[in-house]
């Protein structure tokens, strides 16, 4: 439901019509960033995947990146 004056809303739904949660469904393989993509917004991209995504709140934790950076460095 969505709250159309005050724009609050809500979503029920957590699992499919078969039972299965959404989380545990696996992506589409048609599902993939355009090959167009612009470096600035691939790389907004990666930091909000470091920092636990979208549904982390969308705010950068830079103690994070650094050690996910510091981590892939230890790899190469």
């Amino acid at each position: 439901m969505v709250d159309r004056s005050g724009l609050p809303g809500s979503v029920n739904l957590v699992a499919t019509v078969d039972g299965t949660p959404f989380a545990d469904r696996s992506i589409h393989p048609n599902v993939a960033p355009h090959a167009q993509l612009p470096d600035d917004t691939r790389l907004w991209a990666a930091l909000q995947r470091a920092s636990g995504g979208t549904w982390a709140g969308a705010v950068y934790d830079v103690d994070k990146i650094i050690a996910v950076i510091e981590a892939g460095m230890a790899q190469v």
